[in-house]
């Protein structure tokens, strides 16, 4: 084997590793380079509907105890979380209150933490449950007076949104959404807000 073809075979495999070694460099998250990742809501169910139903105190039930209770309706929803950045970021944890034709109903938050890999996408599933009673109690303490500005019934409100929810005939809007994200030090929280159109 002639000088020239070693040295060929010397160079190329030189410069295999140093592109290897570079490859393997990961960058350091910093305020200058984070990008925010991207959020969108994949699905929305209500995963169990047991109908609308209420009874007060003074009604004595078949089984059980006495006491003011409504029908639940549970919603689950799954996030889509895209990591843009070439590195992990932790999603630390989020919040959103959720409003059916304007009037907050529920406020979820959640703790539970997930890494991101880079330039990848998990998905995060937020699981609710709200009743006839704690809607109706929110209803009054919070939307008490829209109710009366917008003339309307807080029974037929929550008779509507009971069955139009399920039935999907309703939207349901997430807002005043906050999803908090790190990485080495880097911190952001991203707005949120979504509305889930009637079908």
């Amino acid at each position: 084997m002639n000088k020239k073809m070693v040295l060929m075979t010397v160079l190329i495999f030189g410069l295999g590793v140093i592109l290897a070694s570079c490859a393997g460099v990961q960058v350091k998250p910093t305020e200058t380079n984070f990008k925010a990742p991207e959020i969108t809501l994949e699905s929305f169910e209500v995963p169990q509907y047991d109908g609308y139903w209420y009874y007060g105190a003074k009604t004595e039930p078949t089984k059980g105890e006495a006491g003011d209770h409504g029908a639940p309706l549970p919603m689950s929803f799954v996030f889509n979380i895209t990591n843009p950045n070439s590195y992990p970021v932790l999603l630390e944890g989020y919040s959103f209150s959720v409003a059916f034709e304007g009037f907050d109903l529920i406020t979820v938050n959640n703790i539970d933490s997930c890494w991101i890999p880079a330039g990848k996408t998990n998905q995060v599933r937020a699981t609710t449950l709200i009743t006839a009673r704690s809607g109706l109690l929110s209803l009054l303490v919070t939307g008490g007076y829209k109710l009366k500005a917008k003339g309307i019934n807080a029974w037929e409100a929550l008779e509507k949104w009971w069955k139009g929810v399920s039935d999907y005939s309703v939207p349901v809007t997430l807002h005043e959404g906050a999803f908090t994200f790190s990485a080495n030090g880097v911190t952001e929280v991203l707005p949120y807000t979504v509305t889930i159109p009637a079908m």
